[in-house]
Protein backbone atom coordinates (compact mmCIF):
# COMPACT_ATOMS: atom_id res chain seq x y z
CA UNK A 1 0.00 0.00 0.00
CA UNK A 2 1.21 3.85 -0.69
CA UNK A 3 1.92 5.95 2.11
CA UNK A 4 -0.60 8.53 1.57
CA UNK A 5 1.27 12.34 1.23
CA UNK A 6 0.16 15.19 2.11
CA UNK A 7 1.54 18.49 0.78
CA UNK A 8 0.60 21.05 3.13
CA UNK A 9 1.07 25.11 1.97
CA UNK A 10 3.39 25.81 4.84
CA UNK A 11 5.15 24.30 8.55
CA UNK A 12 2.55 25.55 10.44
CA UNK A 13 -0.52 24.08 8.34
CA UNK A 14 1.85 20.88 8.39
CA UNK A 15 2.13 20.57 11.78
CA UNK A 16 -1.84 21.19 12.26
CA UNK A 17 -2.76 18.66 9.78
CA UNK A 18 0.02 16.08 11.12
CA UNK A 19 -1.29 16.53 15.08
CA UNK A 20 -5.22 15.88 13.86
CA UNK A 21 -3.83 12.83 12.31
CA UNK A 22 -2.41 11.98 15.78
CA UNK A 23 -5.54 13.19 17.78
CA UNK A 24 -7.35 10.98 15.13
CA UNK A 25 -5.70 7.85 16.87
CA UNK A 26 -5.52 9.02 20.27
CA UNK A 27 -9.06 9.54 20.67
CA UNK A 28 -9.96 5.91 19.39
CA UNK A 29 -7.19 4.68 22.20
CA UNK A 30 -6.82 6.98 24.68
CA UNK A 31 -4.15 5.33 26.21
CA UNK A 32 -1.54 5.09 23.25
CA UNK A 33 1.49 4.72 23.26
CA UNK A 34 3.18 7.39 21.25
CA UNK A 35 7.24 7.02 19.70
CA UNK A 36 8.10 10.63 19.05
CA UNK A 37 10.96 11.78 17.06
CA UNK A 38 12.98 14.87 18.01
CA UNK A 39 14.56 17.69 15.90
CA UNK A 40 13.24 20.85 14.63
CA UNK A 41 10.27 18.90 12.06
CA UNK A 42 8.00 17.60 14.74
CA UNK A 43 8.21 20.64 16.95
CA UNK A 44 4.95 22.15 15.62
CA UNK A 45 3.07 19.21 15.78
CA UNK A 46 3.91 19.08 19.33
CA UNK A 47 2.86 22.39 19.77
CA UNK A 48 -0.45 22.13 17.77
CA UNK A 49 -1.15 18.61 19.98
CA UNK A 50 -0.53 20.92 23.33
CA UNK A 51 -3.47 22.35 22.12
CA UNK A 52 -5.83 19.48 23.14
CA UNK A 53 -4.02 18.03 26.11
CA UNK A 54 -7.16 17.08 27.90
CA UNK A 55 -7.47 14.05 25.02
CA UNK A 56 -3.41 13.41 25.66
CA UNK A 57 -3.73 13.21 29.53
CA UNK A 58 -3.27 9.00 29.79
CA UNK A 59 -1.03 8.65 26.98
CA UNK A 60 2.54 7.56 27.08
CA UNK A 61 5.95 8.87 25.65
CA UNK A 62 8.39 6.63 24.08
CA UNK A 63 11.72 8.48 22.90
CA UNK A 64 13.05 7.45 19.82
CA UNK A 65 16.66 7.34 20.53
CA UNK A 66 19.28 8.72 22.92
CA UNK A 67 22.68 10.82 22.98
CA UNK A 68 25.06 8.69 24.62
CA UNK A 69 27.37 9.85 27.78
CA UNK A 70 25.56 12.73 28.54
CA UNK A 71 23.86 13.66 31.80
CA UNK A 72 20.43 13.28 31.94
CA UNK A 73 19.58 17.40 32.48
CA UNK A 74 22.20 18.39 29.29
CA UNK A 75 20.18 20.50 27.03
CA UNK A 76 21.03 18.52 24.00
CA UNK A 77 19.49 15.36 25.12
CA UNK A 78 16.23 13.89 23.95
CA UNK A 79 14.95 13.43 27.31
CA UNK A 80 15.49 17.66 27.88
CA UNK A 81 13.45 18.01 24.34
CA UNK A 82 10.58 15.94 25.69
CA UNK A 83 10.12 17.63 28.72
CA UNK A 84 10.28 21.00 27.12
CA UNK A 85 8.40 20.24 23.99
CA UNK A 86 5.71 17.42 25.25
CA UNK A 87 5.44 16.37 28.92
CA UNK A 88 5.20 20.19 29.85
CA UNK A 89 3.34 21.82 27.36
CA UNK A 90 0.85 18.64 26.92
CA UNK A 91 0.58 18.22 31.10
CA UNK A 92 1.82 15.11 31.50
CA UNK A 93 3.93 13.97 34.72
CA UNK A 94 7.66 13.35 33.97
CA UNK A 95 7.22 8.88 34.45
CA UNK A 96 4.77 9.29 31.57
CA UNK A 97 7.78 9.27 29.59
CA UNK A 98 10.17 6.30 28.94
CA UNK A 99 12.69 4.94 26.77
CA UNK A 100 16.57 5.54 27.08
CA UNK A 101 18.57 6.44 29.29
CA UNK A 102 21.83 8.77 28.13
CA UNK A 103 24.07 7.35 31.09
CA UNK A 104 24.37 3.84 31.90
CA UNK A 105 27.39 1.21 32.39
CA UNK A 106 26.19 -1.12 29.70
CA UNK A 107 24.07 -0.16 26.70
CA UNK A 108 23.35 -2.96 25.07
CA UNK A 109 21.95 -3.96 27.95
CA UNK A 110 20.12 -1.01 28.17
CA UNK A 111 18.45 -1.68 24.62
CA UNK A 112 17.46 -4.72 25.72
CA UNK A 113 15.97 -3.01 28.65
CA UNK A 114 14.00 -0.88 26.14
CA UNK A 115 13.08 -3.66 24.18
CA UNK A 116 11.32 -5.64 27.02
CA UNK A 117 9.48 -2.26 27.75
CA UNK A 118 8.01 -1.59 24.70
CA UNK A 119 6.68 -5.38 25.02
CA UNK A 120 5.60 -4.59 28.39
CA UNK A 121 3.45 -1.31 26.65
CA UNK A 122 2.12 -3.97 24.39
CA UNK A 123 3.96 -2.21 21.61
CA UNK A 124 3.73 1.17 20.01
CA UNK A 125 0.45 2.87 19.00
CA UNK A 126 1.71 5.78 16.82
CA UNK A 127 5.52 7.15 15.63
CA UNK A 128 5.65 10.48 15.12
CA UNK A 129 8.73 10.87 12.75
CA UNK A 130 11.03 13.08 11.24
CA UNK A 131 13.77 12.26 8.09
CA UNK A 132 17.11 13.26 7.86
CA UNK A 133 17.93 14.66 4.12
CA UNK A 134 19.89 11.46 3.45
CA UNK A 135 16.86 9.27 4.34
CA UNK A 136 17.36 8.49 8.06
CA UNK A 137 15.13 7.41 10.47
CA UNK A 138 15.95 8.05 14.58
CA UNK A 139 19.48 7.42 14.39
CA UNK A 140 19.10 4.38 11.61
CA UNK A 141 21.57 5.88 9.11
CA UNK A 142 21.85 4.72 5.22
CA UNK A 143 24.25 1.41 5.20
CA UNK A 144 24.47 -2.24 3.43
CA UNK A 145 22.21 -3.05 6.31
CA UNK A 146 20.20 -1.78 9.35
CA UNK A 147 20.22 -3.59 12.53
CA UNK A 148 16.35 -4.62 12.85
CA UNK A 149 16.12 -3.54 16.87
CA UNK A 150 17.05 -1.03 19.63
CA UNK A 151 21.06 -0.85 19.18
CA UNK A 152 23.78 0.66 19.97
CA UNK A 153 25.50 3.19 17.40
CA UNK A 154 29.22 4.17 16.71
CA UNK A 155 29.46 8.79 17.87
CA UNK A 156 31.44 9.06 14.35
CA UNK A 157 28.02 8.21 12.26
CA UNK A 158 26.00 10.33 14.17
CA UNK A 159 24.41 13.52 12.60
CA UNK A 160 21.96 15.80 13.90
CA UNK A 161 21.86 18.94 14.30
CA UNK A 162 21.05 18.61 17.97
CA UNK A 163 24.15 17.16 18.43
CA UNK A 164 26.62 19.68 17.65
CA UNK A 165 27.07 21.65 21.06
CA UNK A 166 27.80 17.97 22.44
CA UNK A 167 30.32 17.14 20.08
CA UNK A 168 33.16 14.91 22.00
CA UNK A 169 31.06 14.28 25.04
CA UNK A 170 28.58 12.00 23.14
CA UNK A 171 30.22 8.93 23.10
CA UNK A 172 27.53 6.81 21.35
CA UNK A 173 23.97 6.97 20.11
CA UNK A 174 20.82 4.50 21.49
CA UNK A 175 18.39 4.24 19.26
CA UNK A 176 15.11 1.96 17.89
CA UNK A 177 15.71 -0.08 14.90
CA UNK A 178 13.45 -0.22 11.56
CA UNK A 179 11.57 -2.86 12.51
CA UNK A 180 10.48 -1.35 16.06
CA UNK A 181 9.03 1.91 14.10
CA UNK A 182 7.84 -0.45 11.21
CA UNK A 183 5.95 -2.44 14.19
CA UNK A 184 3.98 0.70 15.62
CA UNK A 185 0.55 0.61 14.23
CA UNK A 186 0.41 3.96 12.97
CA UNK A 187 3.21 6.31 11.54
CA UNK A 188 3.05 10.23 11.06
CA UNK A 189 5.85 11.76 9.08
CA UNK A 190 6.60 15.13 8.59
CA UNK A 191 9.10 16.32 6.62
CA UNK A 192 9.22 20.61 6.34
CA UNK A 193 11.95 22.96 4.30
CA UNK A 194 13.81 23.23 1.47
CA UNK A 195 16.88 21.03 2.82
CA UNK A 196 14.51 18.21 2.93
CA UNK A 197 13.38 18.23 -1.19
CA UNK A 198 15.21 15.85 -2.51
CA UNK A 199 14.63 13.30 0.12
CA UNK A 200 11.13 13.77 -0.05
CA UNK A 201 11.64 13.26 -3.86
CA UNK A 202 13.29 10.12 -3.45
CA UNK A 203 10.61 8.56 -0.61
CA UNK A 204 7.71 9.55 -3.40
CA UNK A 205 10.09 7.66 -5.91
CA UNK A 206 9.09 4.22 -4.24
CA UNK A 207 12.25 2.71 -4.02
CA UNK A 208 12.89 0.59 -1.14
CA UNK A 209 16.91 0.67 -0.26
CA UNK A 210 18.37 0.29 3.17
CA UNK A 211 20.46 3.24 1.59
CA UNK A 212 17.88 5.66 2.14
CA UNK A 213 16.45 4.36 5.69
CA UNK A 214 12.84 6.30 5.06
CA UNK A 215 11.92 4.17 2.02
CA UNK A 216 11.21 1.75 4.51
CA UNK A 217 8.47 2.80 5.63
CA UNK A 218 7.16 1.81 2.57
CA UNK A 219 6.21 -1.19 4.20
CA UNK A 220 4.22 -0.49 6.51
CA UNK A 221 0.36 -0.50 6.01
CA UNK A 222 -0.41 2.72 7.64
CA UNK A 223 1.94 5.52 7.02
CA UNK A 224 1.06 9.18 6.58
CA UNK A 225 3.51 11.53 5.82
CA UNK A 226 2.47 15.50 5.89
CA UNK A 227 4.87 17.88 4.07
CA UNK A 228 5.07 21.68 3.24
CA UNK A 229 5.42 23.18 0.44
CA UNK A 230 8.95 23.73 0.32
CA UNK A 231 9.99 20.45 1.00
CA UNK A 232 7.75 18.99 -1.64
CA UNK A 233 9.63 21.82 -4.09
CA UNK A 234 11.78 18.69 -5.82
CA UNK A 235 8.23 16.71 -6.58
CA UNK A 236 7.16 18.55 -9.92
CA UNK A 237 7.66 16.23 -12.93
CA UNK A 238 8.75 13.50 -10.76
CA UNK A 239 8.08 10.18 -12.89
CA UNK A 240 6.04 7.45 -11.76
CA UNK A 241 2.75 6.63 -10.01
CA UNK A 242 2.14 9.98 -7.91
CA UNK A 243 -1.41 9.40 -7.14
CA UNK A 244 -0.49 8.98 -3.53
CA UNK A 245 0.89 12.23 -3.02
CA UNK A 246 -2.22 14.94 -2.47
CA UNK A 247 -2.02 18.90 -2.36
CA UNK A 248 -3.67 20.90 -0.13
Amino acid sequence: MLPSIIIEADYEAMSRVAAEHVLRYVRRKPDSVICVATGASPVGVYAELAKHREALAQVRILKLDEWGGLAADDPATCDVYIRKHILEPWGLAADRSVGFLSTVPDPAAECRRVQQLIRELGGIDICVLGMGADGHIGLNYPAESLPAKAHVTDASTLRHAMLDAARGVVTHGLTLGMTDVLHARHIVLVVSGGGKAQALARLVSGEISTQFPASLLWLHPEVTCVADQAAAAALSGLAGDTRHVRRQ
